[in-house]
C-alpha cells in the first residue's frame, strides 16, 4: 500500500466528515448558490477547520466560482482540494547537517513516541541519529525513550529523573559534536502549556542549542494531538510564545473525524505542519503533503 493509500484509509473518519458529507450536499444542490455554500460551509466548520479558517475558505471558494463562472455543484471538490491544499502548503524542510531538533508538546500529545519514529525515519535515510532525554519531570520518560533508542539503534543521553534539563541537552550536543553526529534530537518536558516555569525551562534549554552549537542548523517542533480539536490551537498559540516554532507534528489522525484542524493550525499559528502521525507503526509518521492530505480527505 502507497501512502497516499494508506492516508486516506487512516483518515477515513475526517474524511467522513467532509468527503462524504459534500457528496451528499452536492447531491441535493444542483447548482451552486448562497444556500449550497452555507451548507458547505458548516462542513468545514465540524470538521473543526474552525470559523475563522472555514471562512477563509468559503472566501476563496466564492471568488473562484465567480471567476470560472461555475455553476454545477459536481466541479467543486476539484476547486475545494486545490484552496485546502494552498492553505496548508509551505515550504520544504530542507535540512543541512548538523541538525539539532528540539521537539515541545504536553503530555500525552505523543511526542515521546514521534521523536522514536522521526530517528527511524532519519535513520533511514541515511543519517546519523542521537536523542537527547531532556524530559526528566515525567516518571519512565528517559526509559520510554531508551526503548526507541534499542528499537532503532540510536544512542540516547540520559541522566537520572529531576536532572537540569538543560544539562542533559547540553551535553547531548557535546556527544553530538564530538561523535560528529548528523541529527540531534531532544526530547522536553511536556506538563500543562500554562505552567509559566515550564515555558521558561523551554526558553533556557533554546538558548543552550543556540549557543553551544550555533553552527548547527535548529530545528523546534511542537507536537499537537489532532483528536483534541481546538484546544490544540490554544496549545501551539502558548508554545509559540515561548519558543520559536518552525514546524508542527500532528499526532493521532487516524482517530479523529476533526481532521481539519490541521488547516486550522497552519492558518492560526503560521506554522507549517511537517509531520503527521497516522498510525502505530514506526513508519506510520510521515513527512506532511498538503496536496495528498487534501486530496485524503476531500476527494
Amino acid at each position: 500500500m502507497g501512502f497516499f493509500d494508506k492516508l486516506k484509509e487512516r483518515v477515513g473518519k475526517t474524511r467522513g466528515n467532509i468527503s462524504d458529507r459534500l457528496n451528499t450536499v452536492i447531491k441535493n444542490f444542483r447548482r451552486v448558490d448562497e444556500d449550497f455554500f452555507e451548507e458547505l460551509e458548516e462542513i468545514l466548520i465540524l470538521s473543526d477547520m474552525g470559523i475563522q479558517t472555514a471562512g477563509k475558505v468559503m472566501e476563496e471558494l466564492r471568488a473562484s466560482v465567480r471567476d470560472r463562472n461555475i455553476k454545477e455543484t459536481e466541479q467543486i471538490k476539484e476547486i475545494l482540494t486545490g484552496i485546502v491544499d494552498g492553505i496548508m502548503k509551505a515550504p520544504p524542510l530542507v535540512l543541512k547537517y548538523p541538525c539539532v531538533f528540539l521537539v515541545v508538546g504536553v503530555n500525552g500529545v505523543g511526542k515521546t513516541t514521534a521523536i522514536g519514529k522521526m530517528a527511524a525515519y532519519y535513520k533511514s535515510k541515511g543519517a546519523s541519529v542521537m536523542l537527547a532525554a531532556a524530559d526528566t519531570f515525567r516518571a519512565a520518560a528517559s526509559e520510554q525513550l531508551s526503548i526507541w533508542g534499542e528499537r532503532t539503534g540510536v544512542r540516547v543521553i540520559k541522566y537520572a529523573e529531576g536532572a537540569d534539563p538543560a544539562a542533559v541537552v547540553f551535553d547531548a550536543v557535546d556527544a553530538a559534536k564530538h561523535a560528529k553526529t548528523d541529527l540531534l534530537i531532544a526530547d522536553t518536558a511536556g506538563r500543562l502549556h500554562n505552567k509559566k516555569n515550564l515555558m521558561a525551562e523551554l526558553e533556557k534549554i533554546d538558548r543552550v542549542i543556540k549557543n553551544s552549537y550555533p553552527k548547527a542548523q535548529r530545528e523546534t517542533f511542537l507536537v499537537l494531538d489532532a483528536t483534541t480539536g481546538q484546544n490544540a490551537i490554544s496549545q501551539a498559540k502558548m508554545f509559540t510564545e515561548a519558543v520559536p516554532i518552525t514546524g508542527i507534528i500532528l499526532t493521532k489522525l487516524d482517530g479523529t473525524a476533526k481532521g481539519g484542524v490541521v488547516c486550522a493550525v497552519k492558518e492560526t499559528v503560521g506554522v507549517p505542519v511537517r509531520f503527521i502521525g497516522v498510525g502505530e507503526s514506526v513508519d506510520d509518521l510521515q513527512p506532511f503533503d498538503s496536496k495528498e492530505f487534501a486530496r485524503a480527505i476531500i476527494e
